[in-house]
């Protein structure tokens, strides 16, 4: 889907998925060049609002716009959401960066909990994004969970995808929510486990401050791993069977085969979380919307190389946007020709 796709290599102290990984989580960056973001609330349903910042260019309606998705305790102000802006922001593009339900201090907006394959949410953004805003090109693009959610959201679709939708792009998914819940339980991952399982403690005593009494919190403190919490919250919430059924049933890898619009992974051999076995499945290689790329480093949505001119080395940010770019083309060149052939003129073709 992206031609000639740049071959991604590593910065050579962040050789290696947890220092990459770690690296990736800790460092600041700052985007000066990236403009102040317009807030916008969506109304999903009842006592159900989602917050988007948004970075509009002036003509924003004729232009490709990103909406990008967040991991696990992300926000619309991860460090990768702003990166993927700036960089769009930069080749004149929208972008659309949403806060999950409840995720980056929202959970007053929300009575209900998420989940890692909760499609609402965007599925009711790209809805308004076409037929309000008027916007004809979008991608969404997903980091982690998020990119989980974007391959399943583009799966459910399946023949029938909006024509906004021009395509998906997802880096370091977690398209076997349980393969991935398996590994981050391996003991030398049990740092990024212990912060994933903070966070999502200090989001229930949120909700429980901004909506008393409708969980019960008399289990949380004995919660160690994502299992139990999805265990005891998540799942009966949503009404799985249990954290099992739950992670089968929302991984994107159920509906893969189903994707009709084109499809950008992006995932690394040296993920501390997200194993590459399940990118090998025979049902991603044989989807021809789908281009599927495993690199040899990366760690987990980290992806950063050495910054040269022009460039401050986030890899995969700048695969994002440039496969935006060449979706956006593509269907403004097929547009062009169906208009063209129905004038009567002649459609010019290359072979080049």
């Amino acid at each position: 889907m992206i031609e000639a796709m740049d071959e991604f290599v590593p910065r050579p102290a962040l050789r290696g998925g947890h220092r990459m990984t770690l690296f990736g989580w800790g460092n600041p960056r700052k985007f000066p060049n990236l403009p102040p973001p317009v807030e916008r609330t969506f109304e999903i349903g009842p006592r159900t609002r989602v917050v988007a910042h948004c970075h509009w260019q002036r003509d924003g309606a004729v232009r490709p716009t990103i909406l990008a998705l967040h991991g696990l305790n992300g926000s619309s102000h991860s460090h990768y959401m702003r990166g993927i802006a700036d960089k769009a922001w930069a080749r004149g593009m929208n972008v659309v960066r949403l806060n999950q339900r409840n995720c980056g201090n929202t959970e007053h907006l929300s009575a209900g909990l998420f989940h890692s394959g909760l499609t609402e949410d965007a599925r009711h953004v790209i809805h308004e994004l076409a037929t309000v805003d008027g916007i004809t090109s979008i991608v969404v693009a997903g980091y982690s969970l998020g990119g989980n959610l974007a391959l399943k959201l583009a799966g459910e679709y399946g023949e029938a995808p909006p024509t906004a939708l021009t395509g998906v792009a997802a880096i370091s998914p977690i398209i076997e929510i349980g393969e991935c819940t398996r590994a981050l339980e391996r003991r030398q991952n049990f740092m990024y486990e212990w912060n994933f399982v903070r966070e999502l403690k200090k989001r229930m005593e949120r909700k429980e401050h901004h909506w008393p009494g409708l969980f019960d919190l008399t289990k949380l403190k004995q919660i160690k791993t994502v299992r139990e919490f999805d265990n005891v919250f998540t799942a009966p919430h949503f009404g799985f069977a249990d954290a099992e059924d739950y992670y089968y049933r929302c991984s994107a890898m159920r509906v893969a085969d189903r994707i009709r619009v084109p499809a950008l992974i992006v995932t690394a051999e040296d993920d501390p979380f997200v194993p590459a076995e399940p990118f090998r499945n025979p049902i991603l290689k044989a989807n021809r919307f789908i281009d599927l790329r495993i690199t040899k480093y990366g760690g987990h949505c980290g992806y950063i190389g050495q910054p040269s001119h022009g460039s401050d080395g986030y890899w995969a940010e700048a695969q994002i946007v440039r496969f935006a770019e060449e979706q956006h083309r593509r269907k403004s060149d097929a547009r062009r020709e169906t208009s063209e052939t129905h004038s009567g003129r002649p459609v010019l073709t290359s072979n080049v």
